[in-house]
């Protein structure tokens, strides 16, 4: 899952690809590089984000939906919270809507989901950009995440999304410190037991840099890292910004968990 943040302020790329045609080019070359997802993301969720209003959110991101979804050869995911947002995007040829509120935010996106056939990834994050860093503190950090994604993957499929179209993220860096994303990793075969695909969205994060010392732009090997472990421990999604190295990382990964030889007639693939 590539990221193409169409934002002036996204932790690592922001204002880069704030420009339509700047970010389908962007979109077209994560897809050429390997992406099989494009998440589009038109409001920063980094630390301490501001929010942006809906009419400029859609400003931001339909234009880009519209044009991918007809050329890039990879699905279109939108990345919002926003019902109006993923509507529109639904109706632009985005197939996933990747809600960082697990619909909390907008609990009405869930019948919008469900009525239109799209996947969907359901997110954790303690409180909300602005104030998810605020010291945050959990019981147990990955018992806390697992009863969270259970409780948001039954409410969605109450209102009405399959299950079998429900992804779920326990949001790496959303109001979590250093420590509790290491343990997130290091324990995510319990996330993954609960059934459905797993999201891992650890490219360039800052408790990268904590323990690399690496600024966002120099954290690509860290990415890589902590990528290939999470698909050792059963995660199947990745969203990056550096498609291509962690396309060859899981490829290399998937080839040697899988016992891939030489005599293989095909490279292997990950989803």
């Amino acid at each position: 899952m590539g990221v193409v943040n169409v934002t002036p302020d996204s932790f690592s790329d922001g204002g880069l690809f704030l420009d339509a045609r700047a970010a389908v080019g962007q979109g077209e070359k994560l897809a050429a590089e390997g992406a099989d997802i494009l998440d589009i993301g038109g409001e920063s969720t980094r630390p301490g984000a501001e929010p942006v209003t809906e009419d400029e959110e859609l400003r931001r991101v339909v234009p880009v939906v519209e044009r991918l979804a007809q050329g890039a050869k990879a699905r279109i995911s939108i990345d919002t919270a926003k019902l109006e947002v993923a509507r529109a995007a639904i109706q632009a040829g985005a197939r996933i809507v990747n809600d960082v509120t697990a619909f909390r935010g907008a609990p009405e996106m869930a019948s919008v989901v469900a009525a239109s056939g799209a996947q969907c990834c359901l997110m954790h994050m303690r409180g909300e950009p602005r104030t998810m860093q605020d010291d945050p503190r959990y019981d147990d950090v990955v018992s806390d995440v697992k009863r969270f994604l259970e409780e948001r993957l039954a409410f969605a499929v109450r209102e009405g999304v399959p299950e079998e179209r429900i992804w779920l993220d326990p949001g790496i860096g959303f109001g979590k410190t250093a420590g509790h994303n290491l343990e997130l990793l290091r324990r995510l075969e319990e996330i993954v037991s609960i059934g459905r695909p797993i999201v891992v969205g650890a490219s360039r994060k800052s408790f990268l840099g904590r323990i690399t010392g690496r600024s966002e732009g120099e954290r690509m090997a860290g990415t890589v890292a902590a990528n290939v472990v999470a698909y050792e421990r059963g995660a199947s999604i990745f969203r990056v910004h550096d498609v291509a190295a962690t396309s060859d990382a899981l490829r290399v990964a998937a080839a040697t968990v899988g016992a891939w030889t030489k005599s293989s007639d095909r490279s292997p693939s990950t989803t």
